[in-house]
């Protein structure tokens, strides 16, 4: 995968070195993707996030995850292989194509069983949710526009334990700068103010990969 990391390549390759490598597996859908994909192959998260998602995972043992924006499945992947035995994750997409190397992927690592894919607007996915089971783990990296509203459509169902993880909320660094006034980044500033000001959550925001805020209800 390409870097995105504002950190610069010499940190970002360190801090992958560092961090457990990637699998047969995930390797082989690294590779895949970015064939298939050419420079869109960016979007994919990185290993190193990819590792900091499964422990997560596993930490939390979570019954009921949800994505929203799965591309290739690499996230869905490191998340799936954590799940408890009794763990699901809905995957939520809109791309036929860019799943299909998801579904392919997620066979060959044996998570197939644990993961429902739902080709359709994620805003309309998660709407339609019931409120039982509530969601105990959450990742968001789709349309940065649509941020504050796939964020509002899941607090609420949130388990007393659960967590939202949202990508790429650092956007190569630009968020920081007023002058960078480009529509993903302009979202995304507005996204993270809009998650610290408000009072129902607690927010941290982490400097893994593109940015990576984590959210639990108070």
């Amino acid at each position: 995968m390409s870097n995105r990391s504002f950190l610069g390549d010499t940190i970002s390759d360190y801090v992958r070195a560092l961090s457990e490598p990637p699998d047969e597996v995930q390797t082989a859908l690294i590779t895949a993707t970015i064939a298939a994909t050419g420079g869109s192959a960016s979007m994919q998260i990185g290993s190193d996030q990819g590792a900091f998602m499964s422990i997560l995972t596993a930490v939390l043992q979570p019954r009921f995850a949800v994505e929203v924006g799965t591309f290739t499945g690499y996230s869905a992947l490191a998340v799936a292989r954590a799940l408890p035995t009794d763990g699901r994750l809905l995957c939520c997409d809109v791309s036929e194509e860019w799943t299909s190397i998801a579904r392919v992927h997620w066979e060959l690592a044996g998570v197939a069983d644990r993961i429902e894919l739902v080709i359709a607007p994620a805003i309309e996915t998660l709407s339609n949710l019931p409120d039982d089971p509530p969601i105990d783990l959450a990742f968001i990296d789709a349309d940065k526009v649509a941020y504050v509203d796939y964020h509002e459509a899941i607090l609420p169902r949130l388990s007393d334990r659960g967590v939202i993880l949202v990508d790429n909320t650092l956007w190569s660094g630009t968020v920081a700068d007023p002058a960078v006034t480009e529509e993903s980044a302009v979202a995304l500033r507005a996204f993270n103010d809009h998650v610290l000001a408000d009072p129902r959550s607690e927010v941290a925001l982490l400097s893994i990969g593109d940015g990576v805020t984590i959210i639990r209800r108070r």
